[in-house]
């Protein structure tokens, strides 16, 4: 299946210094940046046609993959001065970069590659700047044999707030971890149907508009996960997923938890 990648945000809270331009889904975890992490998850599971909708700061995600180093994640062997690779990460992706707008709300960026989509009637769609371990392949066929136009992944509460329940004369009647209220939040991996489209308006929301109207006519169904899943919405966020990765957790690697990713035959860069 296709995916479709929303990476044309500004960022804002990532953002390190007022010279830093660089979209958040190009902000490094281990030695490369959430992008590839996302891709790469997709990939261990077949997926490997990526529709990139590109929007601020278009350039660094272009000119990552136009000069890509696969040495960079894989291991090689330097012969003769010439570098033969014992593995390779994106020698079987196909990736479209389509510019879809600086100031494009996710539910226009959609719309501007549909054309890419080739009329394929399921396709996946994701932020491009959130981790997971979630079973993929059992939210595809969940989604697969339901009568709906989309499928969102939902996970608890990750704040560490406490909601406080008041009674009319202002005493506290309890107070309650936000994580363990029966709330749930957009995980950011969909599976989508065309139908989608017909609910997304120009310049719409995917979620605001497009799931918001499926869901009001039963045709938006949830996959709960509560396994791993981090957001990056932040410096602070970013770099916790990078000291993990550095201490070798990494629970969203799962092309390297399942035995993915090794050597495959010599390939000469």
């Amino acid at each position: 299946m296709k995916v479709v990648l929303f990476c044309g945000g500004y960022g804002m809270r990532m953002r390190e210094g007022a010279l830093d331009d660089v979209p958040k889904p190009m902000a490094m975890v281990g030695p490369r940046p959430l992008i590839w992490h996302v891709m790469r998850y997709y990939a261990h599971f077949g997926h490997k046609e990526f529709i990139l909708c590109l929007g601020y700061g278009a350039h660094h995600i272009k000119d990552f993959f136009l000069n890509y180093e696969e040495t960079t994640s894989n291991d090689f062997v330097l012969r003769g001065g010439r570098t033969e690779l014992l593995s390779a990460d994106i020698a079987d992706w196909t990736i479209t970069f389509a510019q879809t707008g600086i100031e494009s709300p996710i539910g226009e960026r959609l719309r501007r590659v549909r054309h890419h989509l080739d009329g394929d009637e399921m396709f996946l769609a994701n932020y491009a700047d959130v981790l997971t371990d979630a079973p993929l392949p059992q939210m595809i066929d969940s989604f697969a044999r339901r009568d709906a136009g989309a499928s969102m992944m939902v996970v608890p509460p990750q704040s560490s707030f406490h909601c406080v329940d008041l009674g009319e004369d202002g005493l506290v009647g309890g107070i309650t971890p936000v994580s363990d209220l029966p709330l749930w939040e957009n995980g950011g991996y969909f599976v989508l149907r065309q139908e989608v489209f017909d609910h997304i308006p120009e310049n719409g929301d995917l979620v605001a508009d497009g799931c918001t109207e499926l869901a009001k006519r039963g045709r938006l169904v949830a996959h709960q996960h509560r396994g791993f899943w981090k957001p990056t919405d932040t410096v602070k966020e970013r770099a916790a997923l990078d000291a993990a990765y550095a201490r070798g957790e990494r629970p969203w690697a799962v092309w390297e938890r399942d035995g993915a990713g090794g050597p495959a035959g010599v390939r000469t860069a």
